[in-house]
């Protein structure tokens, strides 16, 4: 999980930007993958033609083959380096995969009121937690950082910061199954995806709890490479972790699709390195260009 540049939501995740109060600037527009049909992403079959080239289209060309000064056809650098097919997907964790259950406040008030501090308001530690996130500079995801994101958040609520008291039991608990929640269409999509032989893996903003916890979840089995932020020294949205990834699943970068529910971490960055990207959007409405509203949609 990450210091995402994307509207919080305080029900996702443990260490994903919590829900309320969107930025009032839009983000810019950029090219994704297309989502429609993703079929097409995957496979990449090549389009129609008709008449002079069709045959050229057949053996794998892309339209009718350019005439050189004897009138023959001749094949161009581009036409003769096809666009590699996806071979591998990669997830983003918190948002795409699971998210904390039943809500970042909800899981802050339960470890809190086990040491005295009692009838804390979740929602308002949601809020609480939203402004503490934004605010974090340069997040790195370590234990500190989480340390002092914790006592920002509990400010004023408390007469010692947690990271004094009982910010180890609430770290530990984040490392924990029952505080987190699968996505229901999650592991049927990982089933088919495994089964049409597609490499899976995971890049992700987290720390020296996430393998453990993928494995508890019964997740960690899907995944031929699990690229954790904290292990590689690189954050998305940076290149780095994108490329540590692409060497490990031994693909070039344009053979892997990388899914998340950010735009900037997940999508930009992705495309900045190379790969391909959507956006898994689960809110209501229809999914626009380049989204996709469930991991279905990939099978």
């Amino acid at each position: 999980m990450s210091a995402r540049g994307h509207e919080p939501r305080p029900n996702r995740s443990w260490g994903t930007a919590p829900a309320s109060g969107a930025p009032t600037r839009r983000p810019r527009r950029v090219a994704v993958a297309r989502a429609e049909p993703l079929r097409g992403v995957l496979s990449q079959p090549p389009p129609k033609v008709t008449g002079e080239g069709a045959s050229h289209n057949a053996r794998g060309g892309r339209g009718p083959l350019p005439r050189n000064r004897h009138g023959l056809g001749r094949r161009t650098k581009a036409q003769t380096t096809p666009r590699p097919s996806i071979q591998a997907i990669t997830f983003d964790v918190g948002g795409t995969l699971i998210e904390v259950w039943p809500s970042v406040g909800h899981v802050y008030a339960e470890v809190a009121a086990r040491h005295g501090i009692k009838g804390l308001s979740a929602r308002s530690l949601d809020r609480r937690f939203t402004v503490a996130w934004r605010a974090a500079i340069d997040f790195g995801h370590s234990r500190t950082d989480w340390a002092a994101l914790v006592d920002a958040t509990f400010r004023g609520l408390t007469d010692e910061p947690p990271s004094q008291t009982f910010f180890a039991e609430l770290y530990a608990r984040f490392a924990e199954p029952s505080a987190w929640r699968i996505y229901e269409d999650v592991i049927p999509a990982l089933q088919a995806l495994a089964a049409r032989g597609l490499k899976l893996g995971v890049i992700s903003n987290w720390d020296e709890r996430l393998r453990p916890l993928l494995d508890q979840l019964k997740l960690g089995r899907y995944f031929e490479e699990i690229i954790v932020s904290r292990e590689v020294g690189s954050c998305k949205p940076a290149r780095g972790i994108f490329e540590h990834a692409v060497r490990k699943l031994r693909l070039p970068p344009e053979a892997v699709l990388h899914v998340g529910d950010s735009l900037a971490m997940d999508v930009r960055g992705a495309l900045a390195a190379g790969l391909s990207a959507l956006l898994l959007q689960r809110t209501a409405g229809a999914a626009k260009a380049g989204q996709i509203k469930s991991l279905r949609a990939l099978c």
